[in-house]
C-alpha cells in the first residue's frame, strides 16, 4: 500500500471510530492506553509546566556544552521536586517538563512544587553556575504555569513510536502561562488559587500572590508570585 493510501485509511478510521473513555485512578503511561480511539479521563487534574526562559538566546550566544549543562541541571532539579510533591512527569519537551497531579491537595502540591522550583533556581542553581563560571554574566530564569480542569489522556503516534497527548484546558493553559513574565516566575489560574490550602496562599500573614487579568485568554483570572519556597 502506498504511503498516501495508508495515511488516508488511518485518518478515516480515527475520525470515524467512537471514543472509549475509562476513568483514571493513576496517571497512565503510554502503554496503559490503547492505540485506537481510547482515552483515560480525569474529572479533575492539575497540570504543571516548568520552562526555562531565554533558552533560544542562550543557545545562540553560548556554547552548546554550557547550554546542555543548564538544561540538565534545571530539568533535574525540577523533576526531583515534582516527584517529591507527588506529581507524575508526563513529558520532557526541550527545555521544559510537564507533570500531572491528581488526588488530595493536588493544587496545593503543584503550586508548592512551582514555588520550590523557584527556590532551587535562586538558592541552588544560580550560585552553582556562578561558582563554576565566575566570568559569565548568564542568569538562569524560568517560568512555571499551573492550571486545573477535567482532562483526558490519549495515545498518539504510530506503533512502536508513540506517546500520550493530554486533552483539556489545564494542559493548554499551564503551557501558555509559561510565556508570561519570568519576573514573577510562578503563574497559576484563579481556579488553582481558589483551591489552595491557606498556608500556600500566604506566609506569616503576608500575601504572596498578585491577582492579574489574562487579557490574551479572554480576561481569565490568574495569579502570579515571585515568592520562593525552600527545598
Amino acid at each position: 500500500m502506498a504511503l498516501s493510501e495508508d495515511l488516508s485509511a488511518q485518518v478515516k478510521i480515527i475520525l470515524r471510530d467512537h471514543w472509549e473513555a475509562t476513568a483514571g485512578r493513576v496517571v497512565p503511561a503510554p502503554a496503559d492506553v490503547g492505540l485506537g480511539n481510547k482515552a483515560v479521563e480525569f474529572e479533575s487534574a492539575t497540570v504543571l509546566y516548568a520552562d526555562l526562559d531565554g533558552s533560544t538566546t542562550m543557545v545562540d550566544k553560548l556554547s552548546w556544552q554550557f547550554s546542555a549543562e543548564v538544561y540538565k541541571v534545571f530539568l533535574h532539579c525540577a523533576a526531583k521536586i515534582i516527584k517529591d510533591q507527588g506529581g507524575v512527569i508526563t513529558a520532557y519537551d526541550g527545555d521544559r517538563v510537564m507533570a500531572v497531579f491528581i488526588g488530595e491537595r493536588k493544587n496545593s502540591r503543584a503550586t508548592l512544587c512551582a514555588l520550590k522550583i523557584h527556590g532551587a533556581v535562586v538558592n541552588i542553581l544560580r550560585p552553582a553556575i556562578a561558582a563554576q563560571y565566575p566570568t559569565s554574566d548568564f542568569l538562569l530564569k524560568h517560568v512555571v504555569g499551573v492550571d486545573t480542569s477535567s482532562i483526558r489522556a490519549a495515545r498518539t503516534g504510530v506503533r512502536g513510536d508513540n506517546d500520550l497527548v493530554w486533552v483539556g484546558r489545564a494542559a493548554n493553559y499551564a503551557a501558555k502561562l509559561t510565556t508570561l513574565s519570568s519576573d514573577t516566575p510562578t503563574w497559576i489560574t484563579g481556579e488553582v488559587f481558589d483551591a489552595l490550602a491557606p498556608d500556600v496562599k500566604e506566609y506569616d500573614g503576608k500575601a504572596v500572590w498578585k491577582e492579574m487579568v489574562w487579557n490574551a485568554m479572554n480576561k481569565h483570572r490568574i495569579f502570579c508570585s515571585s515568592w520562593r519556597w525552600g527545598v
